[in-house]
């Protein structure tokens, strides 16, 4: 049989009664710092912090990016998170498939190419209308000057903010 230790709150053992763990607070645990609480979890897991500032919260999932990849040569993934597949599909074209989906497609994506040549092209990363909750499509154009450009494989690094589904 398992061992069990009921508690409404966690101090610490100087006595200072205003720092601890408050369990006490239905469905959620809260962090508290001078009698303040600095972190809130609730029975879903989110989990929300206080801010630099000390007087905002921060929802922490919200905050954090749900994919990210760094790409070597085209279509070969060099780290990522949350991509289940990474496919060369033409010229400057990566599809990524996501190991978990988004809740939806619009999510807020950054994306930088990479140029391992030292010159005056700029890569300009696009995001395809190909992007589901399921994969992102990103297609890399490089510019030379003002007005030559070309769709050409490149390095890239992406990373995407929005929801889990």
């Amino acid at each position: 049989m398992a061992s069990e230790i009921k508690v409404d709150t966690i101090v610490n053992a100087g006595g200072d009664n205003d720092t601890g763990i408050d369990l006490a607070t239905n469905d959620q645990i809260l962090l508290k710092v001078a009698n303040a609480t600095r972190l809130t979890m609730n029975s879903t897991g989110q989990t929300t912090i206080v801010g630099e500032g000390g007087t905002t919260t921060t929802n922490l999932q919200q905050g954090l990016a749900k994919v990210f990849l760094r790409t070597g040569e085209p279509g070969v993934a060099v780290d990522s998170f949350n991509i289940a597949s990474n496919t060369d599909s033409g010229t400057g074209l990566h599809t990524s498939g996501y190991s978990n989906n988004m809740s939806g497609a619009d999510n807020a994506v950054v994306c930088v190419g990479v140029n391992g040549a030292v010159n005056t092209s700029t890569i300009i990363c696009e995001v395809s209308n190909a992007e589901s909750t399921s994969q992102i499509q990103v297609l890399t154009v490089l510019l030379v000057g003002v007005s030559s450009q070309s769709q050409s494989d490149h390095s890239l690094g992406l990373s995407i903010f929005g929801d889990l589904a």
